[in-house]
């Protein structure tokens, strides 16, 4: 599983930027998240820093070693990986999914092909491959968090969010992905009092 690969570490450095977005947006009509007009998709961890150079080298290793076994699953996620943190979504997405091909109950890769779908801009596909991972896996905290950061901001679709959220406080309450998304819900329902409820705290909170 990418580590940067969960979109809350995107939306959470815009997370009160946009909150005031979807406020002032809903009564203008469908729009777009990202900030800069022509933009066709949410900001990535490159607003944060700058995406890895892409070591060509290590690529051609890892297309070599894919071509010579179509079975070799790990050098196709590698390469999925390097595109990925190289912010080369569309090759990212190939390569998970020729992985996930050869290996569908593997939870993680699922969802690394979730959030490439989010980063180009098909939020419905990402939400519908999320789901997929969770029938491999129910209790998966980084799909439950993925599935609220796309309801909110490639949906606008905030209860939703707040739900996903929620669930995943249930399930998981202990990891960092609750940590996370207890942070979410906080802001979210302090902008949004109607969406109500209240995250559950953890042990160290109470």
């Amino acid at each position: 599983m990418r580590t940067d690969s969960i979109v809350f570490a995107v939306a959470g450095v815009f997370f009160g930027l946009v909150v005031g977005w979807i406020i002032g947006s809903q009564y203008a009509g469908p729009a777009r998240v990202a900030p800069p007009p022509a933009a066709q998709v949410p900001p990535s961890a490159s607003a944060a820093q700058p995406p890895r150079p892409l070591d060509e080298a290590q690529v051609q290793a890892l297309r070599s070693a894919a071509q010579a076994d179509p079975k070799n699953v790990q050098a196709r996620v590698q390469l999925a990986n390097l595109y990925f943190d190289a912010e080369r979504y569309g090759d990212a997405l190939t390569w998970y999914e020729d992985a996930l091909r050869l290996n569908p109950k593997d939870v993680n890769v699922s969802t690394d092909l979730g959030v490439c779908y989010y980063y180009l801009d098909q939020p419905d596909k990402a939400l519908e491959q999320f789901d997929r991972s969770l029938t491999i896996d129910p209790k998966h905290a980084k799909t439950m968090l993925n599935i609220g950061v796309v309801r909110a901001f490639g949906k606008q679709d905030l209860k939703g969010a707040a739900a996903a959220w929620q669930r995943l406080i249930e399930v998981a309450p202990e990891s960092p992905e609750a940590q996370g998304a207890r942070k979410m819900l906080d802001s979210l329902r302090s902008a949004h009092p109607e969406i109500g409820g209240a995250a559950p705290a953890t042990k160290g909170d109470r």
